[in-house]
């Protein structure tokens, strides 16, 4: 599935890194950025996550809620989230489901090597519950930055 901006945010619930359970549509009122990423602990989703960390006061002031997903385990984020002291919630999509909703789940090529995985990209939603933004081939360091400057902050 292909999602577009100004298109309803398909809902969920998935688990968190503590084992809580989450539901988009229950943040409706709110801002949220929802970044998906391919794997705990690899060199970029650790970049992105620490560069997401380290301007976390900034999305706290604009009223976004930031939420990472990844199709690891509770347990791997629990581990994860608490080596890089990361302050918002991320997300397990053990069974894939979110991903391809989303159409961030495809062929992806690395080394040669053709494998099914997910594809680093994010959504920002406003607080209707739209797509406001979508944000393709994200650059782990400089994400962040990129999302607070379009949202104004």
């Amino acid at each position: 599935m292909k999602l577009s901006e100004g298109q309803k945010a398909p809902d969920f619930t998935l688990a968190d890194q503590d084992g809580k359970k989450h539901k988009l549509s229950l943040l409706k009122g709110k801002k949220v950025l929802l970044y998906f990423y391919p794997k705990d602990n690899t060199s970029g989703c650790t970049k992105e996550a620490c560069s997401i960390r380290d301007v976390y006061g900034e999305f706290k002031k604009a009223g976004i809620v930031v939420l990472g997903v990844s199709t690891d385990t509770v347990e791997s984020h629990k581990r994860f989230s608490k080596k890089y002291h990361l302050p918002f919630t991320i997300l397990a999509d053990e069974k894939k489901e979110v991903v391809k909703k989303y159409g961030v789940w495809g062929e992806k090529k690395f080394m040669g090597k053709t494998y099914m995985g997910t594809k680093r990209a994010s959504f920002l939603i406003d607080a209707r519950g739209l797509i406001k933004k979508i944000y393709e081939n994200v650059k782990p360091e400089k994400h962040a930055d990129e999302v607070l400057e379009d949202t104004g902050k």
